[in-house]
């Protein structure tokens, strides 16, 4: 479907080949269900996942899909690869299908990765307005001032892009470790934030986005279809 809501007599004219003296027809004899219910109307609005039957044929069931996976270290997040594994390849092919990422990881970073074939739902999860927190622990190779906290909160100047990051909450929990919470996902942002002052990141783990966590029993490369309170939780952000 060329958008994400389109008119009932344009979705038939495209997809059926149908004219509109023929669509007129088939609500005017109540062939045409939509959702189990008789259309009502030519311009009654129509989307992708809209059942819609004439009849008993099935013209359009698609079904929406949530995914949460835990991704390993040395998996691309992506949905084709050359080569190297994907995420996509952790799924089994029919959950697969049609699938795209909603928030990607580096190749040695693990944690939480989102999959659907929603797209008004992925927009929402990555639309800067939506204010989505992403949160991270992180592994460092040297110890963490109080001077890269305080900037880590103020933001950090970006002299490639030129750029400044928005605010950012460091929580340390030791020396070398710390929790990292972002409203926004640049390029290798959090290596870049810690590089800035020559430290190094060496473990990076997303534990959550927004009011979706990764699950304590879900192990590496384990993936679970999200729940009806999980999939509700990012619209109402």
């Amino acid at each position: 479907m060329p958008s994400i809501r389109t008119r009932l007599d344009r979705f038939l004219i495209e997809k059926e080949h149908l004219n509109n003296r023929e669509v007129r027809l088939l609500l005017a004899q109540k062939r045409i269900i939509i959702d189990g219910t008789n259309a009502h109307s030519m311009n009654q609005a129509v989307h992708k996942y809209t059942k819609i039957q004439i009849d008993q044929k099935i013209i359009q069931n698609n079904r929406p899909c949530y995914i949460k996976l835990y991704k390993p270290k040395g998996i691309v997040s992506a949905t084709k690869d050359s080569k190297h594994k994907t995420v996509i390849d952790l799924l089994t092919a029919s959950e697969s299908k049609d699938l795209h990422i909603a928030g990607r990881l580096d190749f040695n970073s693990t944690g939480l990765i989102l999959l659907t074939n929603d797209g008004r739902w992925s927009r929402k999860l990555s639309s800067p307005e939506s204010d989505i927190e992403k949160r991270y622990h992180v592994t460092v190779d040297k110890p963490i001032s109080q001077k890269v906290i305080d900037s880590f909160n103020t933001g950090i100047y970006f002299a490639f892009e030129n750029i400044t990051t928005r605010p950012a909450l460091l929580i340390i929990k030791d020396e070398y470790s710390a929790e990292v919470i972002l409203k926004e996902g640049k390029y290798h942002q959090i290596k870049r934030m810690f590089g800035h002052f020559q430290i190094e990141v060496l473990n990076l783990h997303r534990l959550s986005i927004g009011p979706i966590e990764l699950d304590h029993d879900l192990h590496e490369g384990e993936s679970k279809h999200l729940s009806p309170e999980e999939i509700d939780s990012v619209l109402k952000e």
